[in-house]
C-alpha cells in the first residue's frame, strides 16, 4: 500500500480528505514534518481559505515540497491546488508554489450566477491520456466550493469546466497534480480519481 503524506498546515478539511484517501487504499499520515513529506510515497496538499494565509500557513514547508515533487507525486485539493499556480491576485498579488505555470483569479459578477461557485459541476476532460483520469468519461460531475478559479495554458490544463468563464479545473506539470473540486465529495467520480493518484500517477 502506497505511504499517502497529507500535508497539514493548519487550513482544510483533513478529515473528509483523509477518509477518502483510505477508502481509495492508501495508508495516509497527517503532518507537517518536513522530514516525513520527503518520505512520502505520495503527497497530498488539501486546503480551504484564502491564498495569502494558506501559503503563509504553508511557507515552513515549502523547501521540502519543493525537493519531494522532483520524485514524488503531489496532488493539491482546492485552495492546495491553487497554490501550485505561480500566482494568485485573491486580496492583493500573491507568490504561490510555481509548480505549475499559471495563475488564480477572481470570477467576474455575472447576474444570476452565484459566487462561491458552490456544488455540483461537469469536468471535460482535454488530455484523455494522463493517469489522473484513467477510466474517466469524457465528462463527469463533481463537487465545487470556491470564488476564485485557475488560469492556465493548455498544456497544464488537463480537465476544464463552464461557470462564469471556462478555466482549468484539473492541471499538471510533470510530478504536480491539481484538482479544483472536492475528489473526497464527489463520489464515485472523486474515488476514481484518488485511486489513480495513489496507483498510477
Amino acid at each position: 500500500m502506497k505511504r499517502v503524506v497529507v500535508v497539514d498546515y493548519g487550513l482544510g478539511n483533513l478529515r473528509s480528505v483523509t477518509r477518502g484517501l483510505e477508502r481509495a487504499g492508501a495508508v495516509v499520515r497527517l503532518t507537517a514534518d518536513p522530514e516525513e513529506v520527503l518520505a512520502a510515497d505520495r503527497i497530498v496538499l488539501p486546503g480551504v481559505g484564502a491564498f495569502h494565509e494558506g501559503m503563509a500557513q504553508l511557507r515552513p514547508l515549502v523547501e521540502s515540497i519543493h525537493k519531494a515533487v522532483e520524485t514524488v507525486p503531489v496532488l493539491g485539493i482546492c485552495l492546495g491546488m491553487q497554490m501550485l499556480l505561480e500566482s494568485s491576485e485573491e486580496h492583493g498579488r500573491h507568490q504561490g508554489l510555481a509548480l505549475v505555470p499559471g495563475e488564480v483569479c477572481a470570477f467576474s459578477r455575472v447576474p444570476g450566477l452565484k459566487v462561491p461557485h458552490m456544488g455540483w459541476n461537469t469536468i471535460r476532460i482535454e488530455q484523455a491520456d494522463d493517469p489522473l483520469l484513467d477510466g474517466l468519461p469524457e465528462e463527469a460531475y463533481v463537487y465545487f466550493v470556491h470564488s476564485f478559479y485557475a488560469r492556465t495554458g493548455s498544456a497544464a490544463c488537463l480537465c476544464s469546466t463552464e461557470y462564469i468563464c471556462s478555466f482549468s479545473s484539473v492541471v499538471r506539470s510533470k510530478n504536480a497534480w491539481g484538482v479544483q473540486f472536492h475528489p473526497e465529495k464527489s463520489s464515485a467520480i472523486g474515488l476514481r480519481i484518488l485511486e489513480n493518484f495513489i496507483e498510477r500517477c
